[in-house]
Parts: structure tokens; sequence; C-alpha cells
């Protein structure tokens, strides 16, 4: 839906149709319409350039845990800006927010890790990722030991390494990708891929099994690694199975396969946890992290590795005379100022224990979703969920992606005032700030649930449910 003020000749939705490419847009669509002009933001809120407001149900772009307008964000930049604008981490180059950083994210870590590295994003993370995966194995002399499963609808970026990841075919096509030596094994989606009869562990088994057969397929001294986040997100916020994480470690410790745990979008609380990884028991050798990382006030992200995998880093600079990696912003000081405040602000407002107390009331509401006529399968943990719109309930038939039902469901949201998502087709994504309270979650939903009705009263005047 565009800014009301889209064709009047110099307004700024139209010098920027005129000027900007839109992620995740469609862009002949874009030439037409035009965007959403958000001007301002507080708290869980956002405003439009005409003046309307919204809830933002997706904290942005699941990462802007704090809200807006958060003065103790906005003031660790100013001061880290007024004292020390920019350094860089090149050549035994360092700055204290920085330091700081890398120890509090060491010290918080769901697992013991040695040594944090700082990048700008979570593409840029996992592609970092695969780099280290593949320098470590060399530091091994296995270098043939250097494929990477992925899962099928898993989420992991837009670089050329992480769309390759990326298990969603629109990040693939005419792109080129995947890239040699990333494969994909089964998404562990219950609702969609189990069988009759099978109870979750019997899937979590299978899924495990699968992962296993391909492994054996690839030949295991060929398979270095294993990279899933805890909730896949745009996947569709897809919650594992019982036992799923346990059974799936169990294959790669006996194939000498790391596991890599994506947390973009689940670390910082989001589970209700300090880490997904925490909630569904993975316990990574490598972990990636972004988003909530500074409320996503200012670019920056993470990577942690394990001793072992340090010490093989360690082991080729030496060779090589330099670890040979790095963006000019990585440990930016200012993005690093903000993100140890951002970290600082968990403890000292008690947002774990926050998300947990208001959580079942998020969790409550999505439920009372599952008797809608256009929700399939309801899904959340923590403060993230989704619902799966369906053209046949009992079925579980998909809409046919010509009616495009989930985004139009998501435009209907949006007129309504809550801004949402559709990921993976037709599910409909929340994700709000952590700070969100249970009347502004009550009011979330009411917003959430008039745009199903609308979206539902749509497809049955256009007969979308007939077979």
């Amino acid at each position: 839906m565009s800014s009301p003020s889209f064709f009047e000749g110099n307004s700024l939705a139209a010098r920027d149709a005129k000027s900007l490419i839109h992620s995740y847009t469609n862009l002949s669509q874009h030439e037409k319409e035009g965007p959403l002009i958000i001007e301002k933001g507080k708290g869980i809120h956002v405003f439009d350039d005409s003046g309307k407001e919204y809830i933002e149900g997706l904290a942005g772009l699941w990462c802007t845990s704090f809200g807006f307008g958060e003065q103790e964000l906005i003031n660790a930049a100013i001061e880290q800006m007024q004292k020390l604008p920019y350094y860089h981490s090149f050549a035994s180059k360092s700055t204290e927010p920085g330091i700081r950083l890398a120890e509090k994210l060491l010290d918080i870590a769901p697992v013991e890790f040695s040594k944090a590295f700082f990048v700008n994003s979570g593409s840029e993370a996992n592609d970092t990722v695969v780099k280290l995966v593949w320098y470590y194995n060399n530091a091994l002399g296995r270098p043939k030991k250097k494929k990477i499963i992925a899962r099928m609808k898993g989420y992991h970026g837009v670089t050329v390494a992480a769309a390759s990841m990326t298990g969603l075919p629109p990040l693939h096509n005419d792109f080129d990708l995947p890239i040699q030596g990333i494969l994909h094994t089964s998404c562990p989606h219950y609702y969609r891929f189990g069988k009759d009869g099978e109870s979750e562990e019997e899937f979590a088994s299978r899924m495990a099994d699968e992962l296993e057969q391909l492994i054996l397929s690839e030949g295991p001294d060929t398979v270095a690694a294993f990279i899933a986040e805890p909730i896949m997100g745009a996947g569709g916020v897809i919650v594992p199975p019982a036992t799923y994480f346990e059974k799936i470690q169990a294959v790669l410790k006996k194939y000498d396969v790391l596991m890599i745990a994506d947390e973009v979008i689940c670390g910082f609380g989001r589970t209700g946890q300090m880490w997904g990884s925490q909630t569904f028991h993975i316990k990574p050798d490598i972990l990636s992290c972004a988003k909530a990382l500074s409320s996503a006030y200012l670019p920056i992200a993470a990577v942690m590795v394990s001793e072992d995998i340090f010490r093989g880093m360690v082991s080729q600079s030496e060779k090589h005379g330099a670890f040979a990696h790095g963006y000019t912003y990585s440990g930016h000081p200012v993005p690093a100022a903000v993100a140890m405040r951002t970290m600082e602000l968990m403890e000292e407002r008690n947002i774990l224990e926050h998300v947990r107390n208001v959580s079942p009331r998020f969790l409550n509401r999505f439920a009372a979703l599952a008797d809608h006529p256009l929700v399939g399968e309801v899904r959340s943990c923590g403060l993230i969920g989704a619902v799966e719109l369906v053209a046949d309930k009992k079925t579980k038939r998909s809409f046919d992606p010509k009616h495009k039902a989930g985004h139009l469901a998501y435009l209907a949201m949006q007129d309504e005032g809550v801004i949402s998502r559709a990921v993976a087709g037709d599910n409909m994504a929340l994700c709000p700030p952590l700070i969100i309270t249970e009347s502004e979650i009550d009011e979330m939903f009411d917003r959430f649930e008039r745009g199903l009705d609308k979206a539902a009263a749509m497809a049955d005047k256009e007969n979308w449910r007939e077979g």
C-alpha cells in the first residue's frame, strides 16, 4: 500500500520509486504503487508520512527488541561518536567497545566459546562461518571435508554463500545458486511433512535418519558442518518437533560434523531465554548472531567459535602470515557501544523475565487463531509465532500461489494498523519488540484478527478456496 501522496509529483514516494531498489519487493509493482514511507517510531509503534500509526508487529525485521526511540541506545551512540567515531580491527588494532562486547558475548554464550569476531549483518556472519569451516578443515589437513548441510526452508542470508545455504527457491532462482558444496536436508515441519500416524518424536527420528543417509551418501569425510536456526524464521516460523535437535546432534557427533547455530533471529531473548540454543538444547561449535544484538539501532553481528576452531585459525595465520579475512567495519566502535548498552539494558530491565511473563498472553492469543477459517496451523514460542493460511483446513491444502493470499492478508493487516509479514508463502508472522506489554499484545492481535477476517472475506468473494 503506497503513501497517499505517491502520485503527487515531487513527493518522497515518487522520488523513492525513481531512485531506490527495494529488498524483497516486486519491483514492477513498486514502480506502479510506490512505498509506504515510515517517518518516525516510538515504543512498539511506527508512523507513516500521513501520520497513521501502526504496531510494528515484526520488530522491523525481527530485530528492534527495544522498540523505537530508546534514549539509552541513542545516547550510547552519541557518546561514542564524540569519543571515537570509527576505527578498525585490522593489524592488531582494537577499541574498548569491541573488547567489552566480545567479553560480554563470550560470558553470556550458551556454551563455552573461545573468541568472537564482528561483522555487520547476519548474512556476513553466516558467510564468514562458511569460510571459517573451510579454513579450519584445511588447518586439520582435511581438504575434502568441506560440504555444509543446511535445511529446506532454512534462512541464512543473501550473500553468495549464505543465500546458498538458505533453502528457499526465490533466493536461488536466476542468481545461479546454490554454489557447489552446499547441500540441503529435510525441513522439520511436522504439520506439513509428518506422515499419518507418525508422532512428533517419530518424525524427528526420521529427520535425523534422513540427515544421516545424506551424510553417508556424500561420504562423511566430505561433510564439514550442519547449520540450523533454532526456530526457522523466514521459512515460516517453524518450531522444531520434540527431540529434533537432540537426535540431529547425535548424528553430527557420530560423523564429526560441526554444529552451527544461526541465532540471528532467536538470539537475545526472543524465545524467553537468552539463546534459542538454550531453549532447544543445542550445543553449537559455531554461533552466528545479529539483529537484536544492538536492537538493530546500528548494524552489527558476530560469530563465536570454539577453542578448537580458533586454534585452527591461529595455525593457518602462522602458515600464511595473517588471518586474511575481515571488513572495514568489523568491530566498529559505535555499533559495538550501542550493542554493549543493549546487553546491559537487557539485564537492568530484566527483559528475559519480562518476555517470560508476557509470552503466555502472546501464545494464548496465537492459539486462539487455530479456529479461524483461514488458519491451518499455529506455531509460536516466546515472542515469535506465525499462522499458516490454508484453502482447506481438513486437507491442509494451500492456496494457489497466483492468489497471493499471504501478501493480501499482510496488506489487510497493515490497513488495520499492524505490520506483520508473509513469509515462505502464506505464513503470517509476528515477532514484536520484546518490550511489548500484555495490553499491547491484545491490541496487536485484535488488529491482526481483523486483517485475517478481511482476507477471509476476500477469499470467499473470489472463490479462492475451490480446489
